[in-house]
């Protein structure tokens, strides 16, 4: 998730195992603060918070990373100031497909590996051009 936050100073993130607590100052010293409760269980030790001169990222890993949530509060009702960035939307029913084919490509270059061939042939490589330079010099 994303904080919005040009030139944002004293910054606070706090991410616990089931909200997240945001707070800080723009450029004018307006103060913000935010305090969302999870849907569910978050991990708070594998979970971080990125600042940049315009945002706060906070990249919050699920507790159980396979489950979809259906929303991102633990209420039903969405706050006015929360959207969903499509940017980084994740498609979980798609997910296992991409994921099997992944795996089904990454096997095939293992195969080409193993797969031993004879060395290429170097008959065609011209030993003229290292003898011209030796007898230039």
């Amino acid at each position: 998730m994303e904080f919005c936050v040009e030139d944002s100073t004293d910054v606070h993130v706090l991410i616990e195992d089931h909200r997240i607590v945001f707070s800080c100052k723009n450029a004018d010293g307006m103060e913000f603060y935010n305090e969302i409760e999870f849907y569910a269980k978050v991990n708070c030790k594998d979970s971080r918070d990125k600042r940049s001169g315009r945002s706060i990222t906070c990249f919050v890993r699920k507790w159980k990373e396979k489950v979809a949530w259906p929303r991102l509060t633990k209420e039903d009702i969405k706050p006015v100031w929360l959207s969903v960035d499509f940017d980084n939307w994740r498609d979980w029913e798609g997910d296992e497909e991409v994921e099997l084919a992944q795996v089904d490509h990454y096997a095939e270059l293992l195969e080409k590996v193993r797969t031993k061939r004879p060395p290429p042939a170097m008959d065609d490589l011209d030993d003229d051009s290292d003898s011209a330079d030796a007898t230039s010099n």
